[in-house]
């Protein structure tokens, strides 16, 4: 009778401890994402910090500033961002080989000011006309280390209308202004990527840009190669990629993906 209480008691005890090693004890999961997952992650971290007792802290920036800031060896368990970006890093050893899952895409997107009329952007010609009739647009600064400004320069170029388009141009990346810009009426047409307008009241989708002018950005979630709670992000990112979430990546102007490597 003796061995068989010793015995339970000391299975009590691995069972405690298997439960506490298993997420028990709370950690603090450090986030550098791309600010075009801004409204999504932000709607997704509530219910995993509910469900895991873990704490999520989150900064977001363009994916170069996302890039910039992992290469600086700022302290981080997840990295998400676009996947060059996610891959450039991995080559650099600032995450681990291997590890990372895609989780969306986005594309990009035109916008008026709410209740504004809606240019017609169905076709390249239709776009190229709205973008020769328009008096002001706004869209990122190629500069700023995101792909979409760098992308729609390209397109502009590409369609010839690079010197017609400059006087009316302001570069200012959505959450730093752009779309302040097209609420206020101090641009005409705005050009950004869908989720970062979306959510955002003042403006009015016109629609994502004709398919054979779109630029998608694939966005890849990964843990830092010097993570501090590795378990608790691997956590987070399948949280984050399981089908339980899709309607929120929906809601927020993104396809959502589950793509492994």
């Amino acid at each position: 009778m003796e061995r068989l209480s010793i015995a339970t008691i000391a299975l009590g005890l691995v069972l405690l401890g298997i439960a506490d090693g298993g997420g028990a004890t709370a950690a603090e999961v450090r986030l550098l994402s791309a600010s075009a997952l801004h409204p999504v992650i932000d709607a997704l971290i509530p219910d995993f910090e509910k469900s895991s007792g873990h704490k999520v802290m989150v900064a977001y920036g363009t994916a170069g500033a996302v890039a910039d800031r992992v290469q600086k060896d700022e302290a981080a368990d997840i990295v998400l961002s676009s996947v060059p970006m996610i891959d450039r890093l991995q080559a650099q050893g600032k995450i681990g080989a291997g590890d990372r899952m895609i989780l969306a895409k986005v594309g990009v997107g035109a916008f008026v000011r709410k209740s504004a009329a809606k240019p017609d952007i169905s076709s390249a010609a239709a776009f190229k006309r709205a973008m020769l009739s328009a008096k002001s647009i706004a869209y990122p600064d190629p500069a700023g280390g995101g792909q979409t400004g760098a992308a729609l320069a390209r397109m502009i170029e590409q369609m010839g209308l690079t010197e017609i388009v400059k006087p009316k141009l302001t570069l200012r990346q959505a959450i730093a202004g752009g779309v302040a810009l097209v609420a206020d009426g101090a641009a005409e047409i705005g050009l950004f990527n869908i989720s970062e307008v979306l959510p955002v009241g003042g403006v009015t989708l016109v629609g994502p840009l004709p398919p054979e002018l779109q630029s998608y950005i694939v966005f890849a979630a990964a843990i830092h190669a010097r993570s501090a709670s590795p378990a608790p992000a691997r956590a987070l990112i399948e949280a984050m990629a399981d089908p339980a979430a899709r309607q929120q990546w929906k809601a927020g102007g993104l396809e959502s993906v589950r793509g492994g490597s």
